[in-house]
């Protein structure tokens, strides 16, 4: 038995179990934690969480996410906010907007995001649309 003062520290600093959403599921809505979070199925919807957002090798979000950390394997399509460090792995492909302190890529990601980043890039958190197919302009 552990006494109050012994107790395991929890997987992340905030607290609380992590949370998953399994392979071959499906959820469509918003999450908002203090945990963790691991993807392996399918969420359309928004995370938000003073934690750490897994997704893994089969998982898929299509919407927004707001963490501290990120790990992919899988896929995302949306508004990616990264207050610390974003490492996508070679399987991850990411399409949409991202906004990070830290990001480490390996060889074989697809990146297709128009991407802030550096300290402070979460803070100013109001995400500006690219528009597409437009011009470059010259000044």
């Amino acid at each position: 038995m552990f006494s109050d003062n012994k107790k395991p520290r929890p997987m992340n600093e905030f607290g609380g179990q992590p949370n998953r959403i399994e392979k071959n599921t499906k959820i469509k809505g918003d999450i908002t934690s203090e945990a963790d979070f691991r993807i392996d199925g399918k969420l359309e919807g928004n995370v938000t969480t003073s934690g750490k957002v897994v997704i893994g090798k089969d998982g898929y979000i299509n919407g927004k996410v707001e963490c501290v950390n990120a790990d992919i394997e899988g896929r995302f399509n949306g508004e990616l906010m990264v207050k610390d460090l974003l490492s996508l792995k070679s399987s991850a492909t990411i399409e949409g907007t991202v906004s990070v302190a830290k990001l480490a890529v390996e060889p074989g990601a697809t990146f297709n995001a128009a991407c802030t980043m550096g300290k402070g890039a979460t803070s100013t958190a109001k995400m500006q649309s690219t528009k597409k197919d437009e011009p470059a302009k010259a000044s």
